[in-house]
């Protein structure tokens, strides 16, 4: 009986910091690391779509402007846009992009409630008939791209609102 008894005790005194609760700050720090985890994973996933669409293999270079990363307020507005952009009844060569965008766009919700940082609610999606569904997704990835491509070198402005 004393045996257990002294191996509990000297289990849960060799190692506190396993038997804690996350403080805020650990958790803050975790959300970001997933954000930014997220983020490449994405840009990964793009890459493979670029190299299997035969469409999308031209040499074209795209240029595109994306909003300033100023805090999570505005990160959550534009990846909540191009969430918006990236939803198409014509294909589903994108489902993944969309849904790792969509992903993206929640931990940075989850993040910006957890800082307090005021946060708009999704527009809701309406549909809409594009006349050049293929070429609109290819700029809507080249700004997925974009904007994800700088996130990892701005993960400071995951901190603030």
């Amino acid at each position: 009986m004393c045996v257990p008894l002294a191996l509990l005790f000297v289990s849960l005194m060799a190692a506190p910091e396993c038997s804690s609760l996350p403080t805020k700050t650990d958790s803050i720090r975790s959300n970001i690391h997933n954000i930014v985890n997220i983020a490449q994973i994405t840009l990964v996933h793009i890459n493979k779509l670029n190299n299997k669409s035969p469409l999308w293999q031209t040499p074209l270079q795209v240029e595109v402007s994306t909003p300033p990363m100023n805090g999570l307020t505005d990160i959550s507005l534009y990846l909540g846009h191009l969430d918006d952009e990236l939803q198409s009844p014509f294909t589903n060569r994108l489902s993944q992009i969309q849904a790792d965008v969509s992903s993206l766009d929640s931990r940075v919700r989850s993040l910006a409630l957890m800082l307090d940082c005021p946060i708009q609610d999704k527009p809701s999606v309406e549909p809409r008939e594009l006349l050049f569904p293929d070429s609109q997704h290819y700029v809507t990835l080249a700004k997925v791209q974009h904007y994800l491509e700088n996130l990892p070198p701005n993960k400071e402005k995951l901190k603030v609102c």
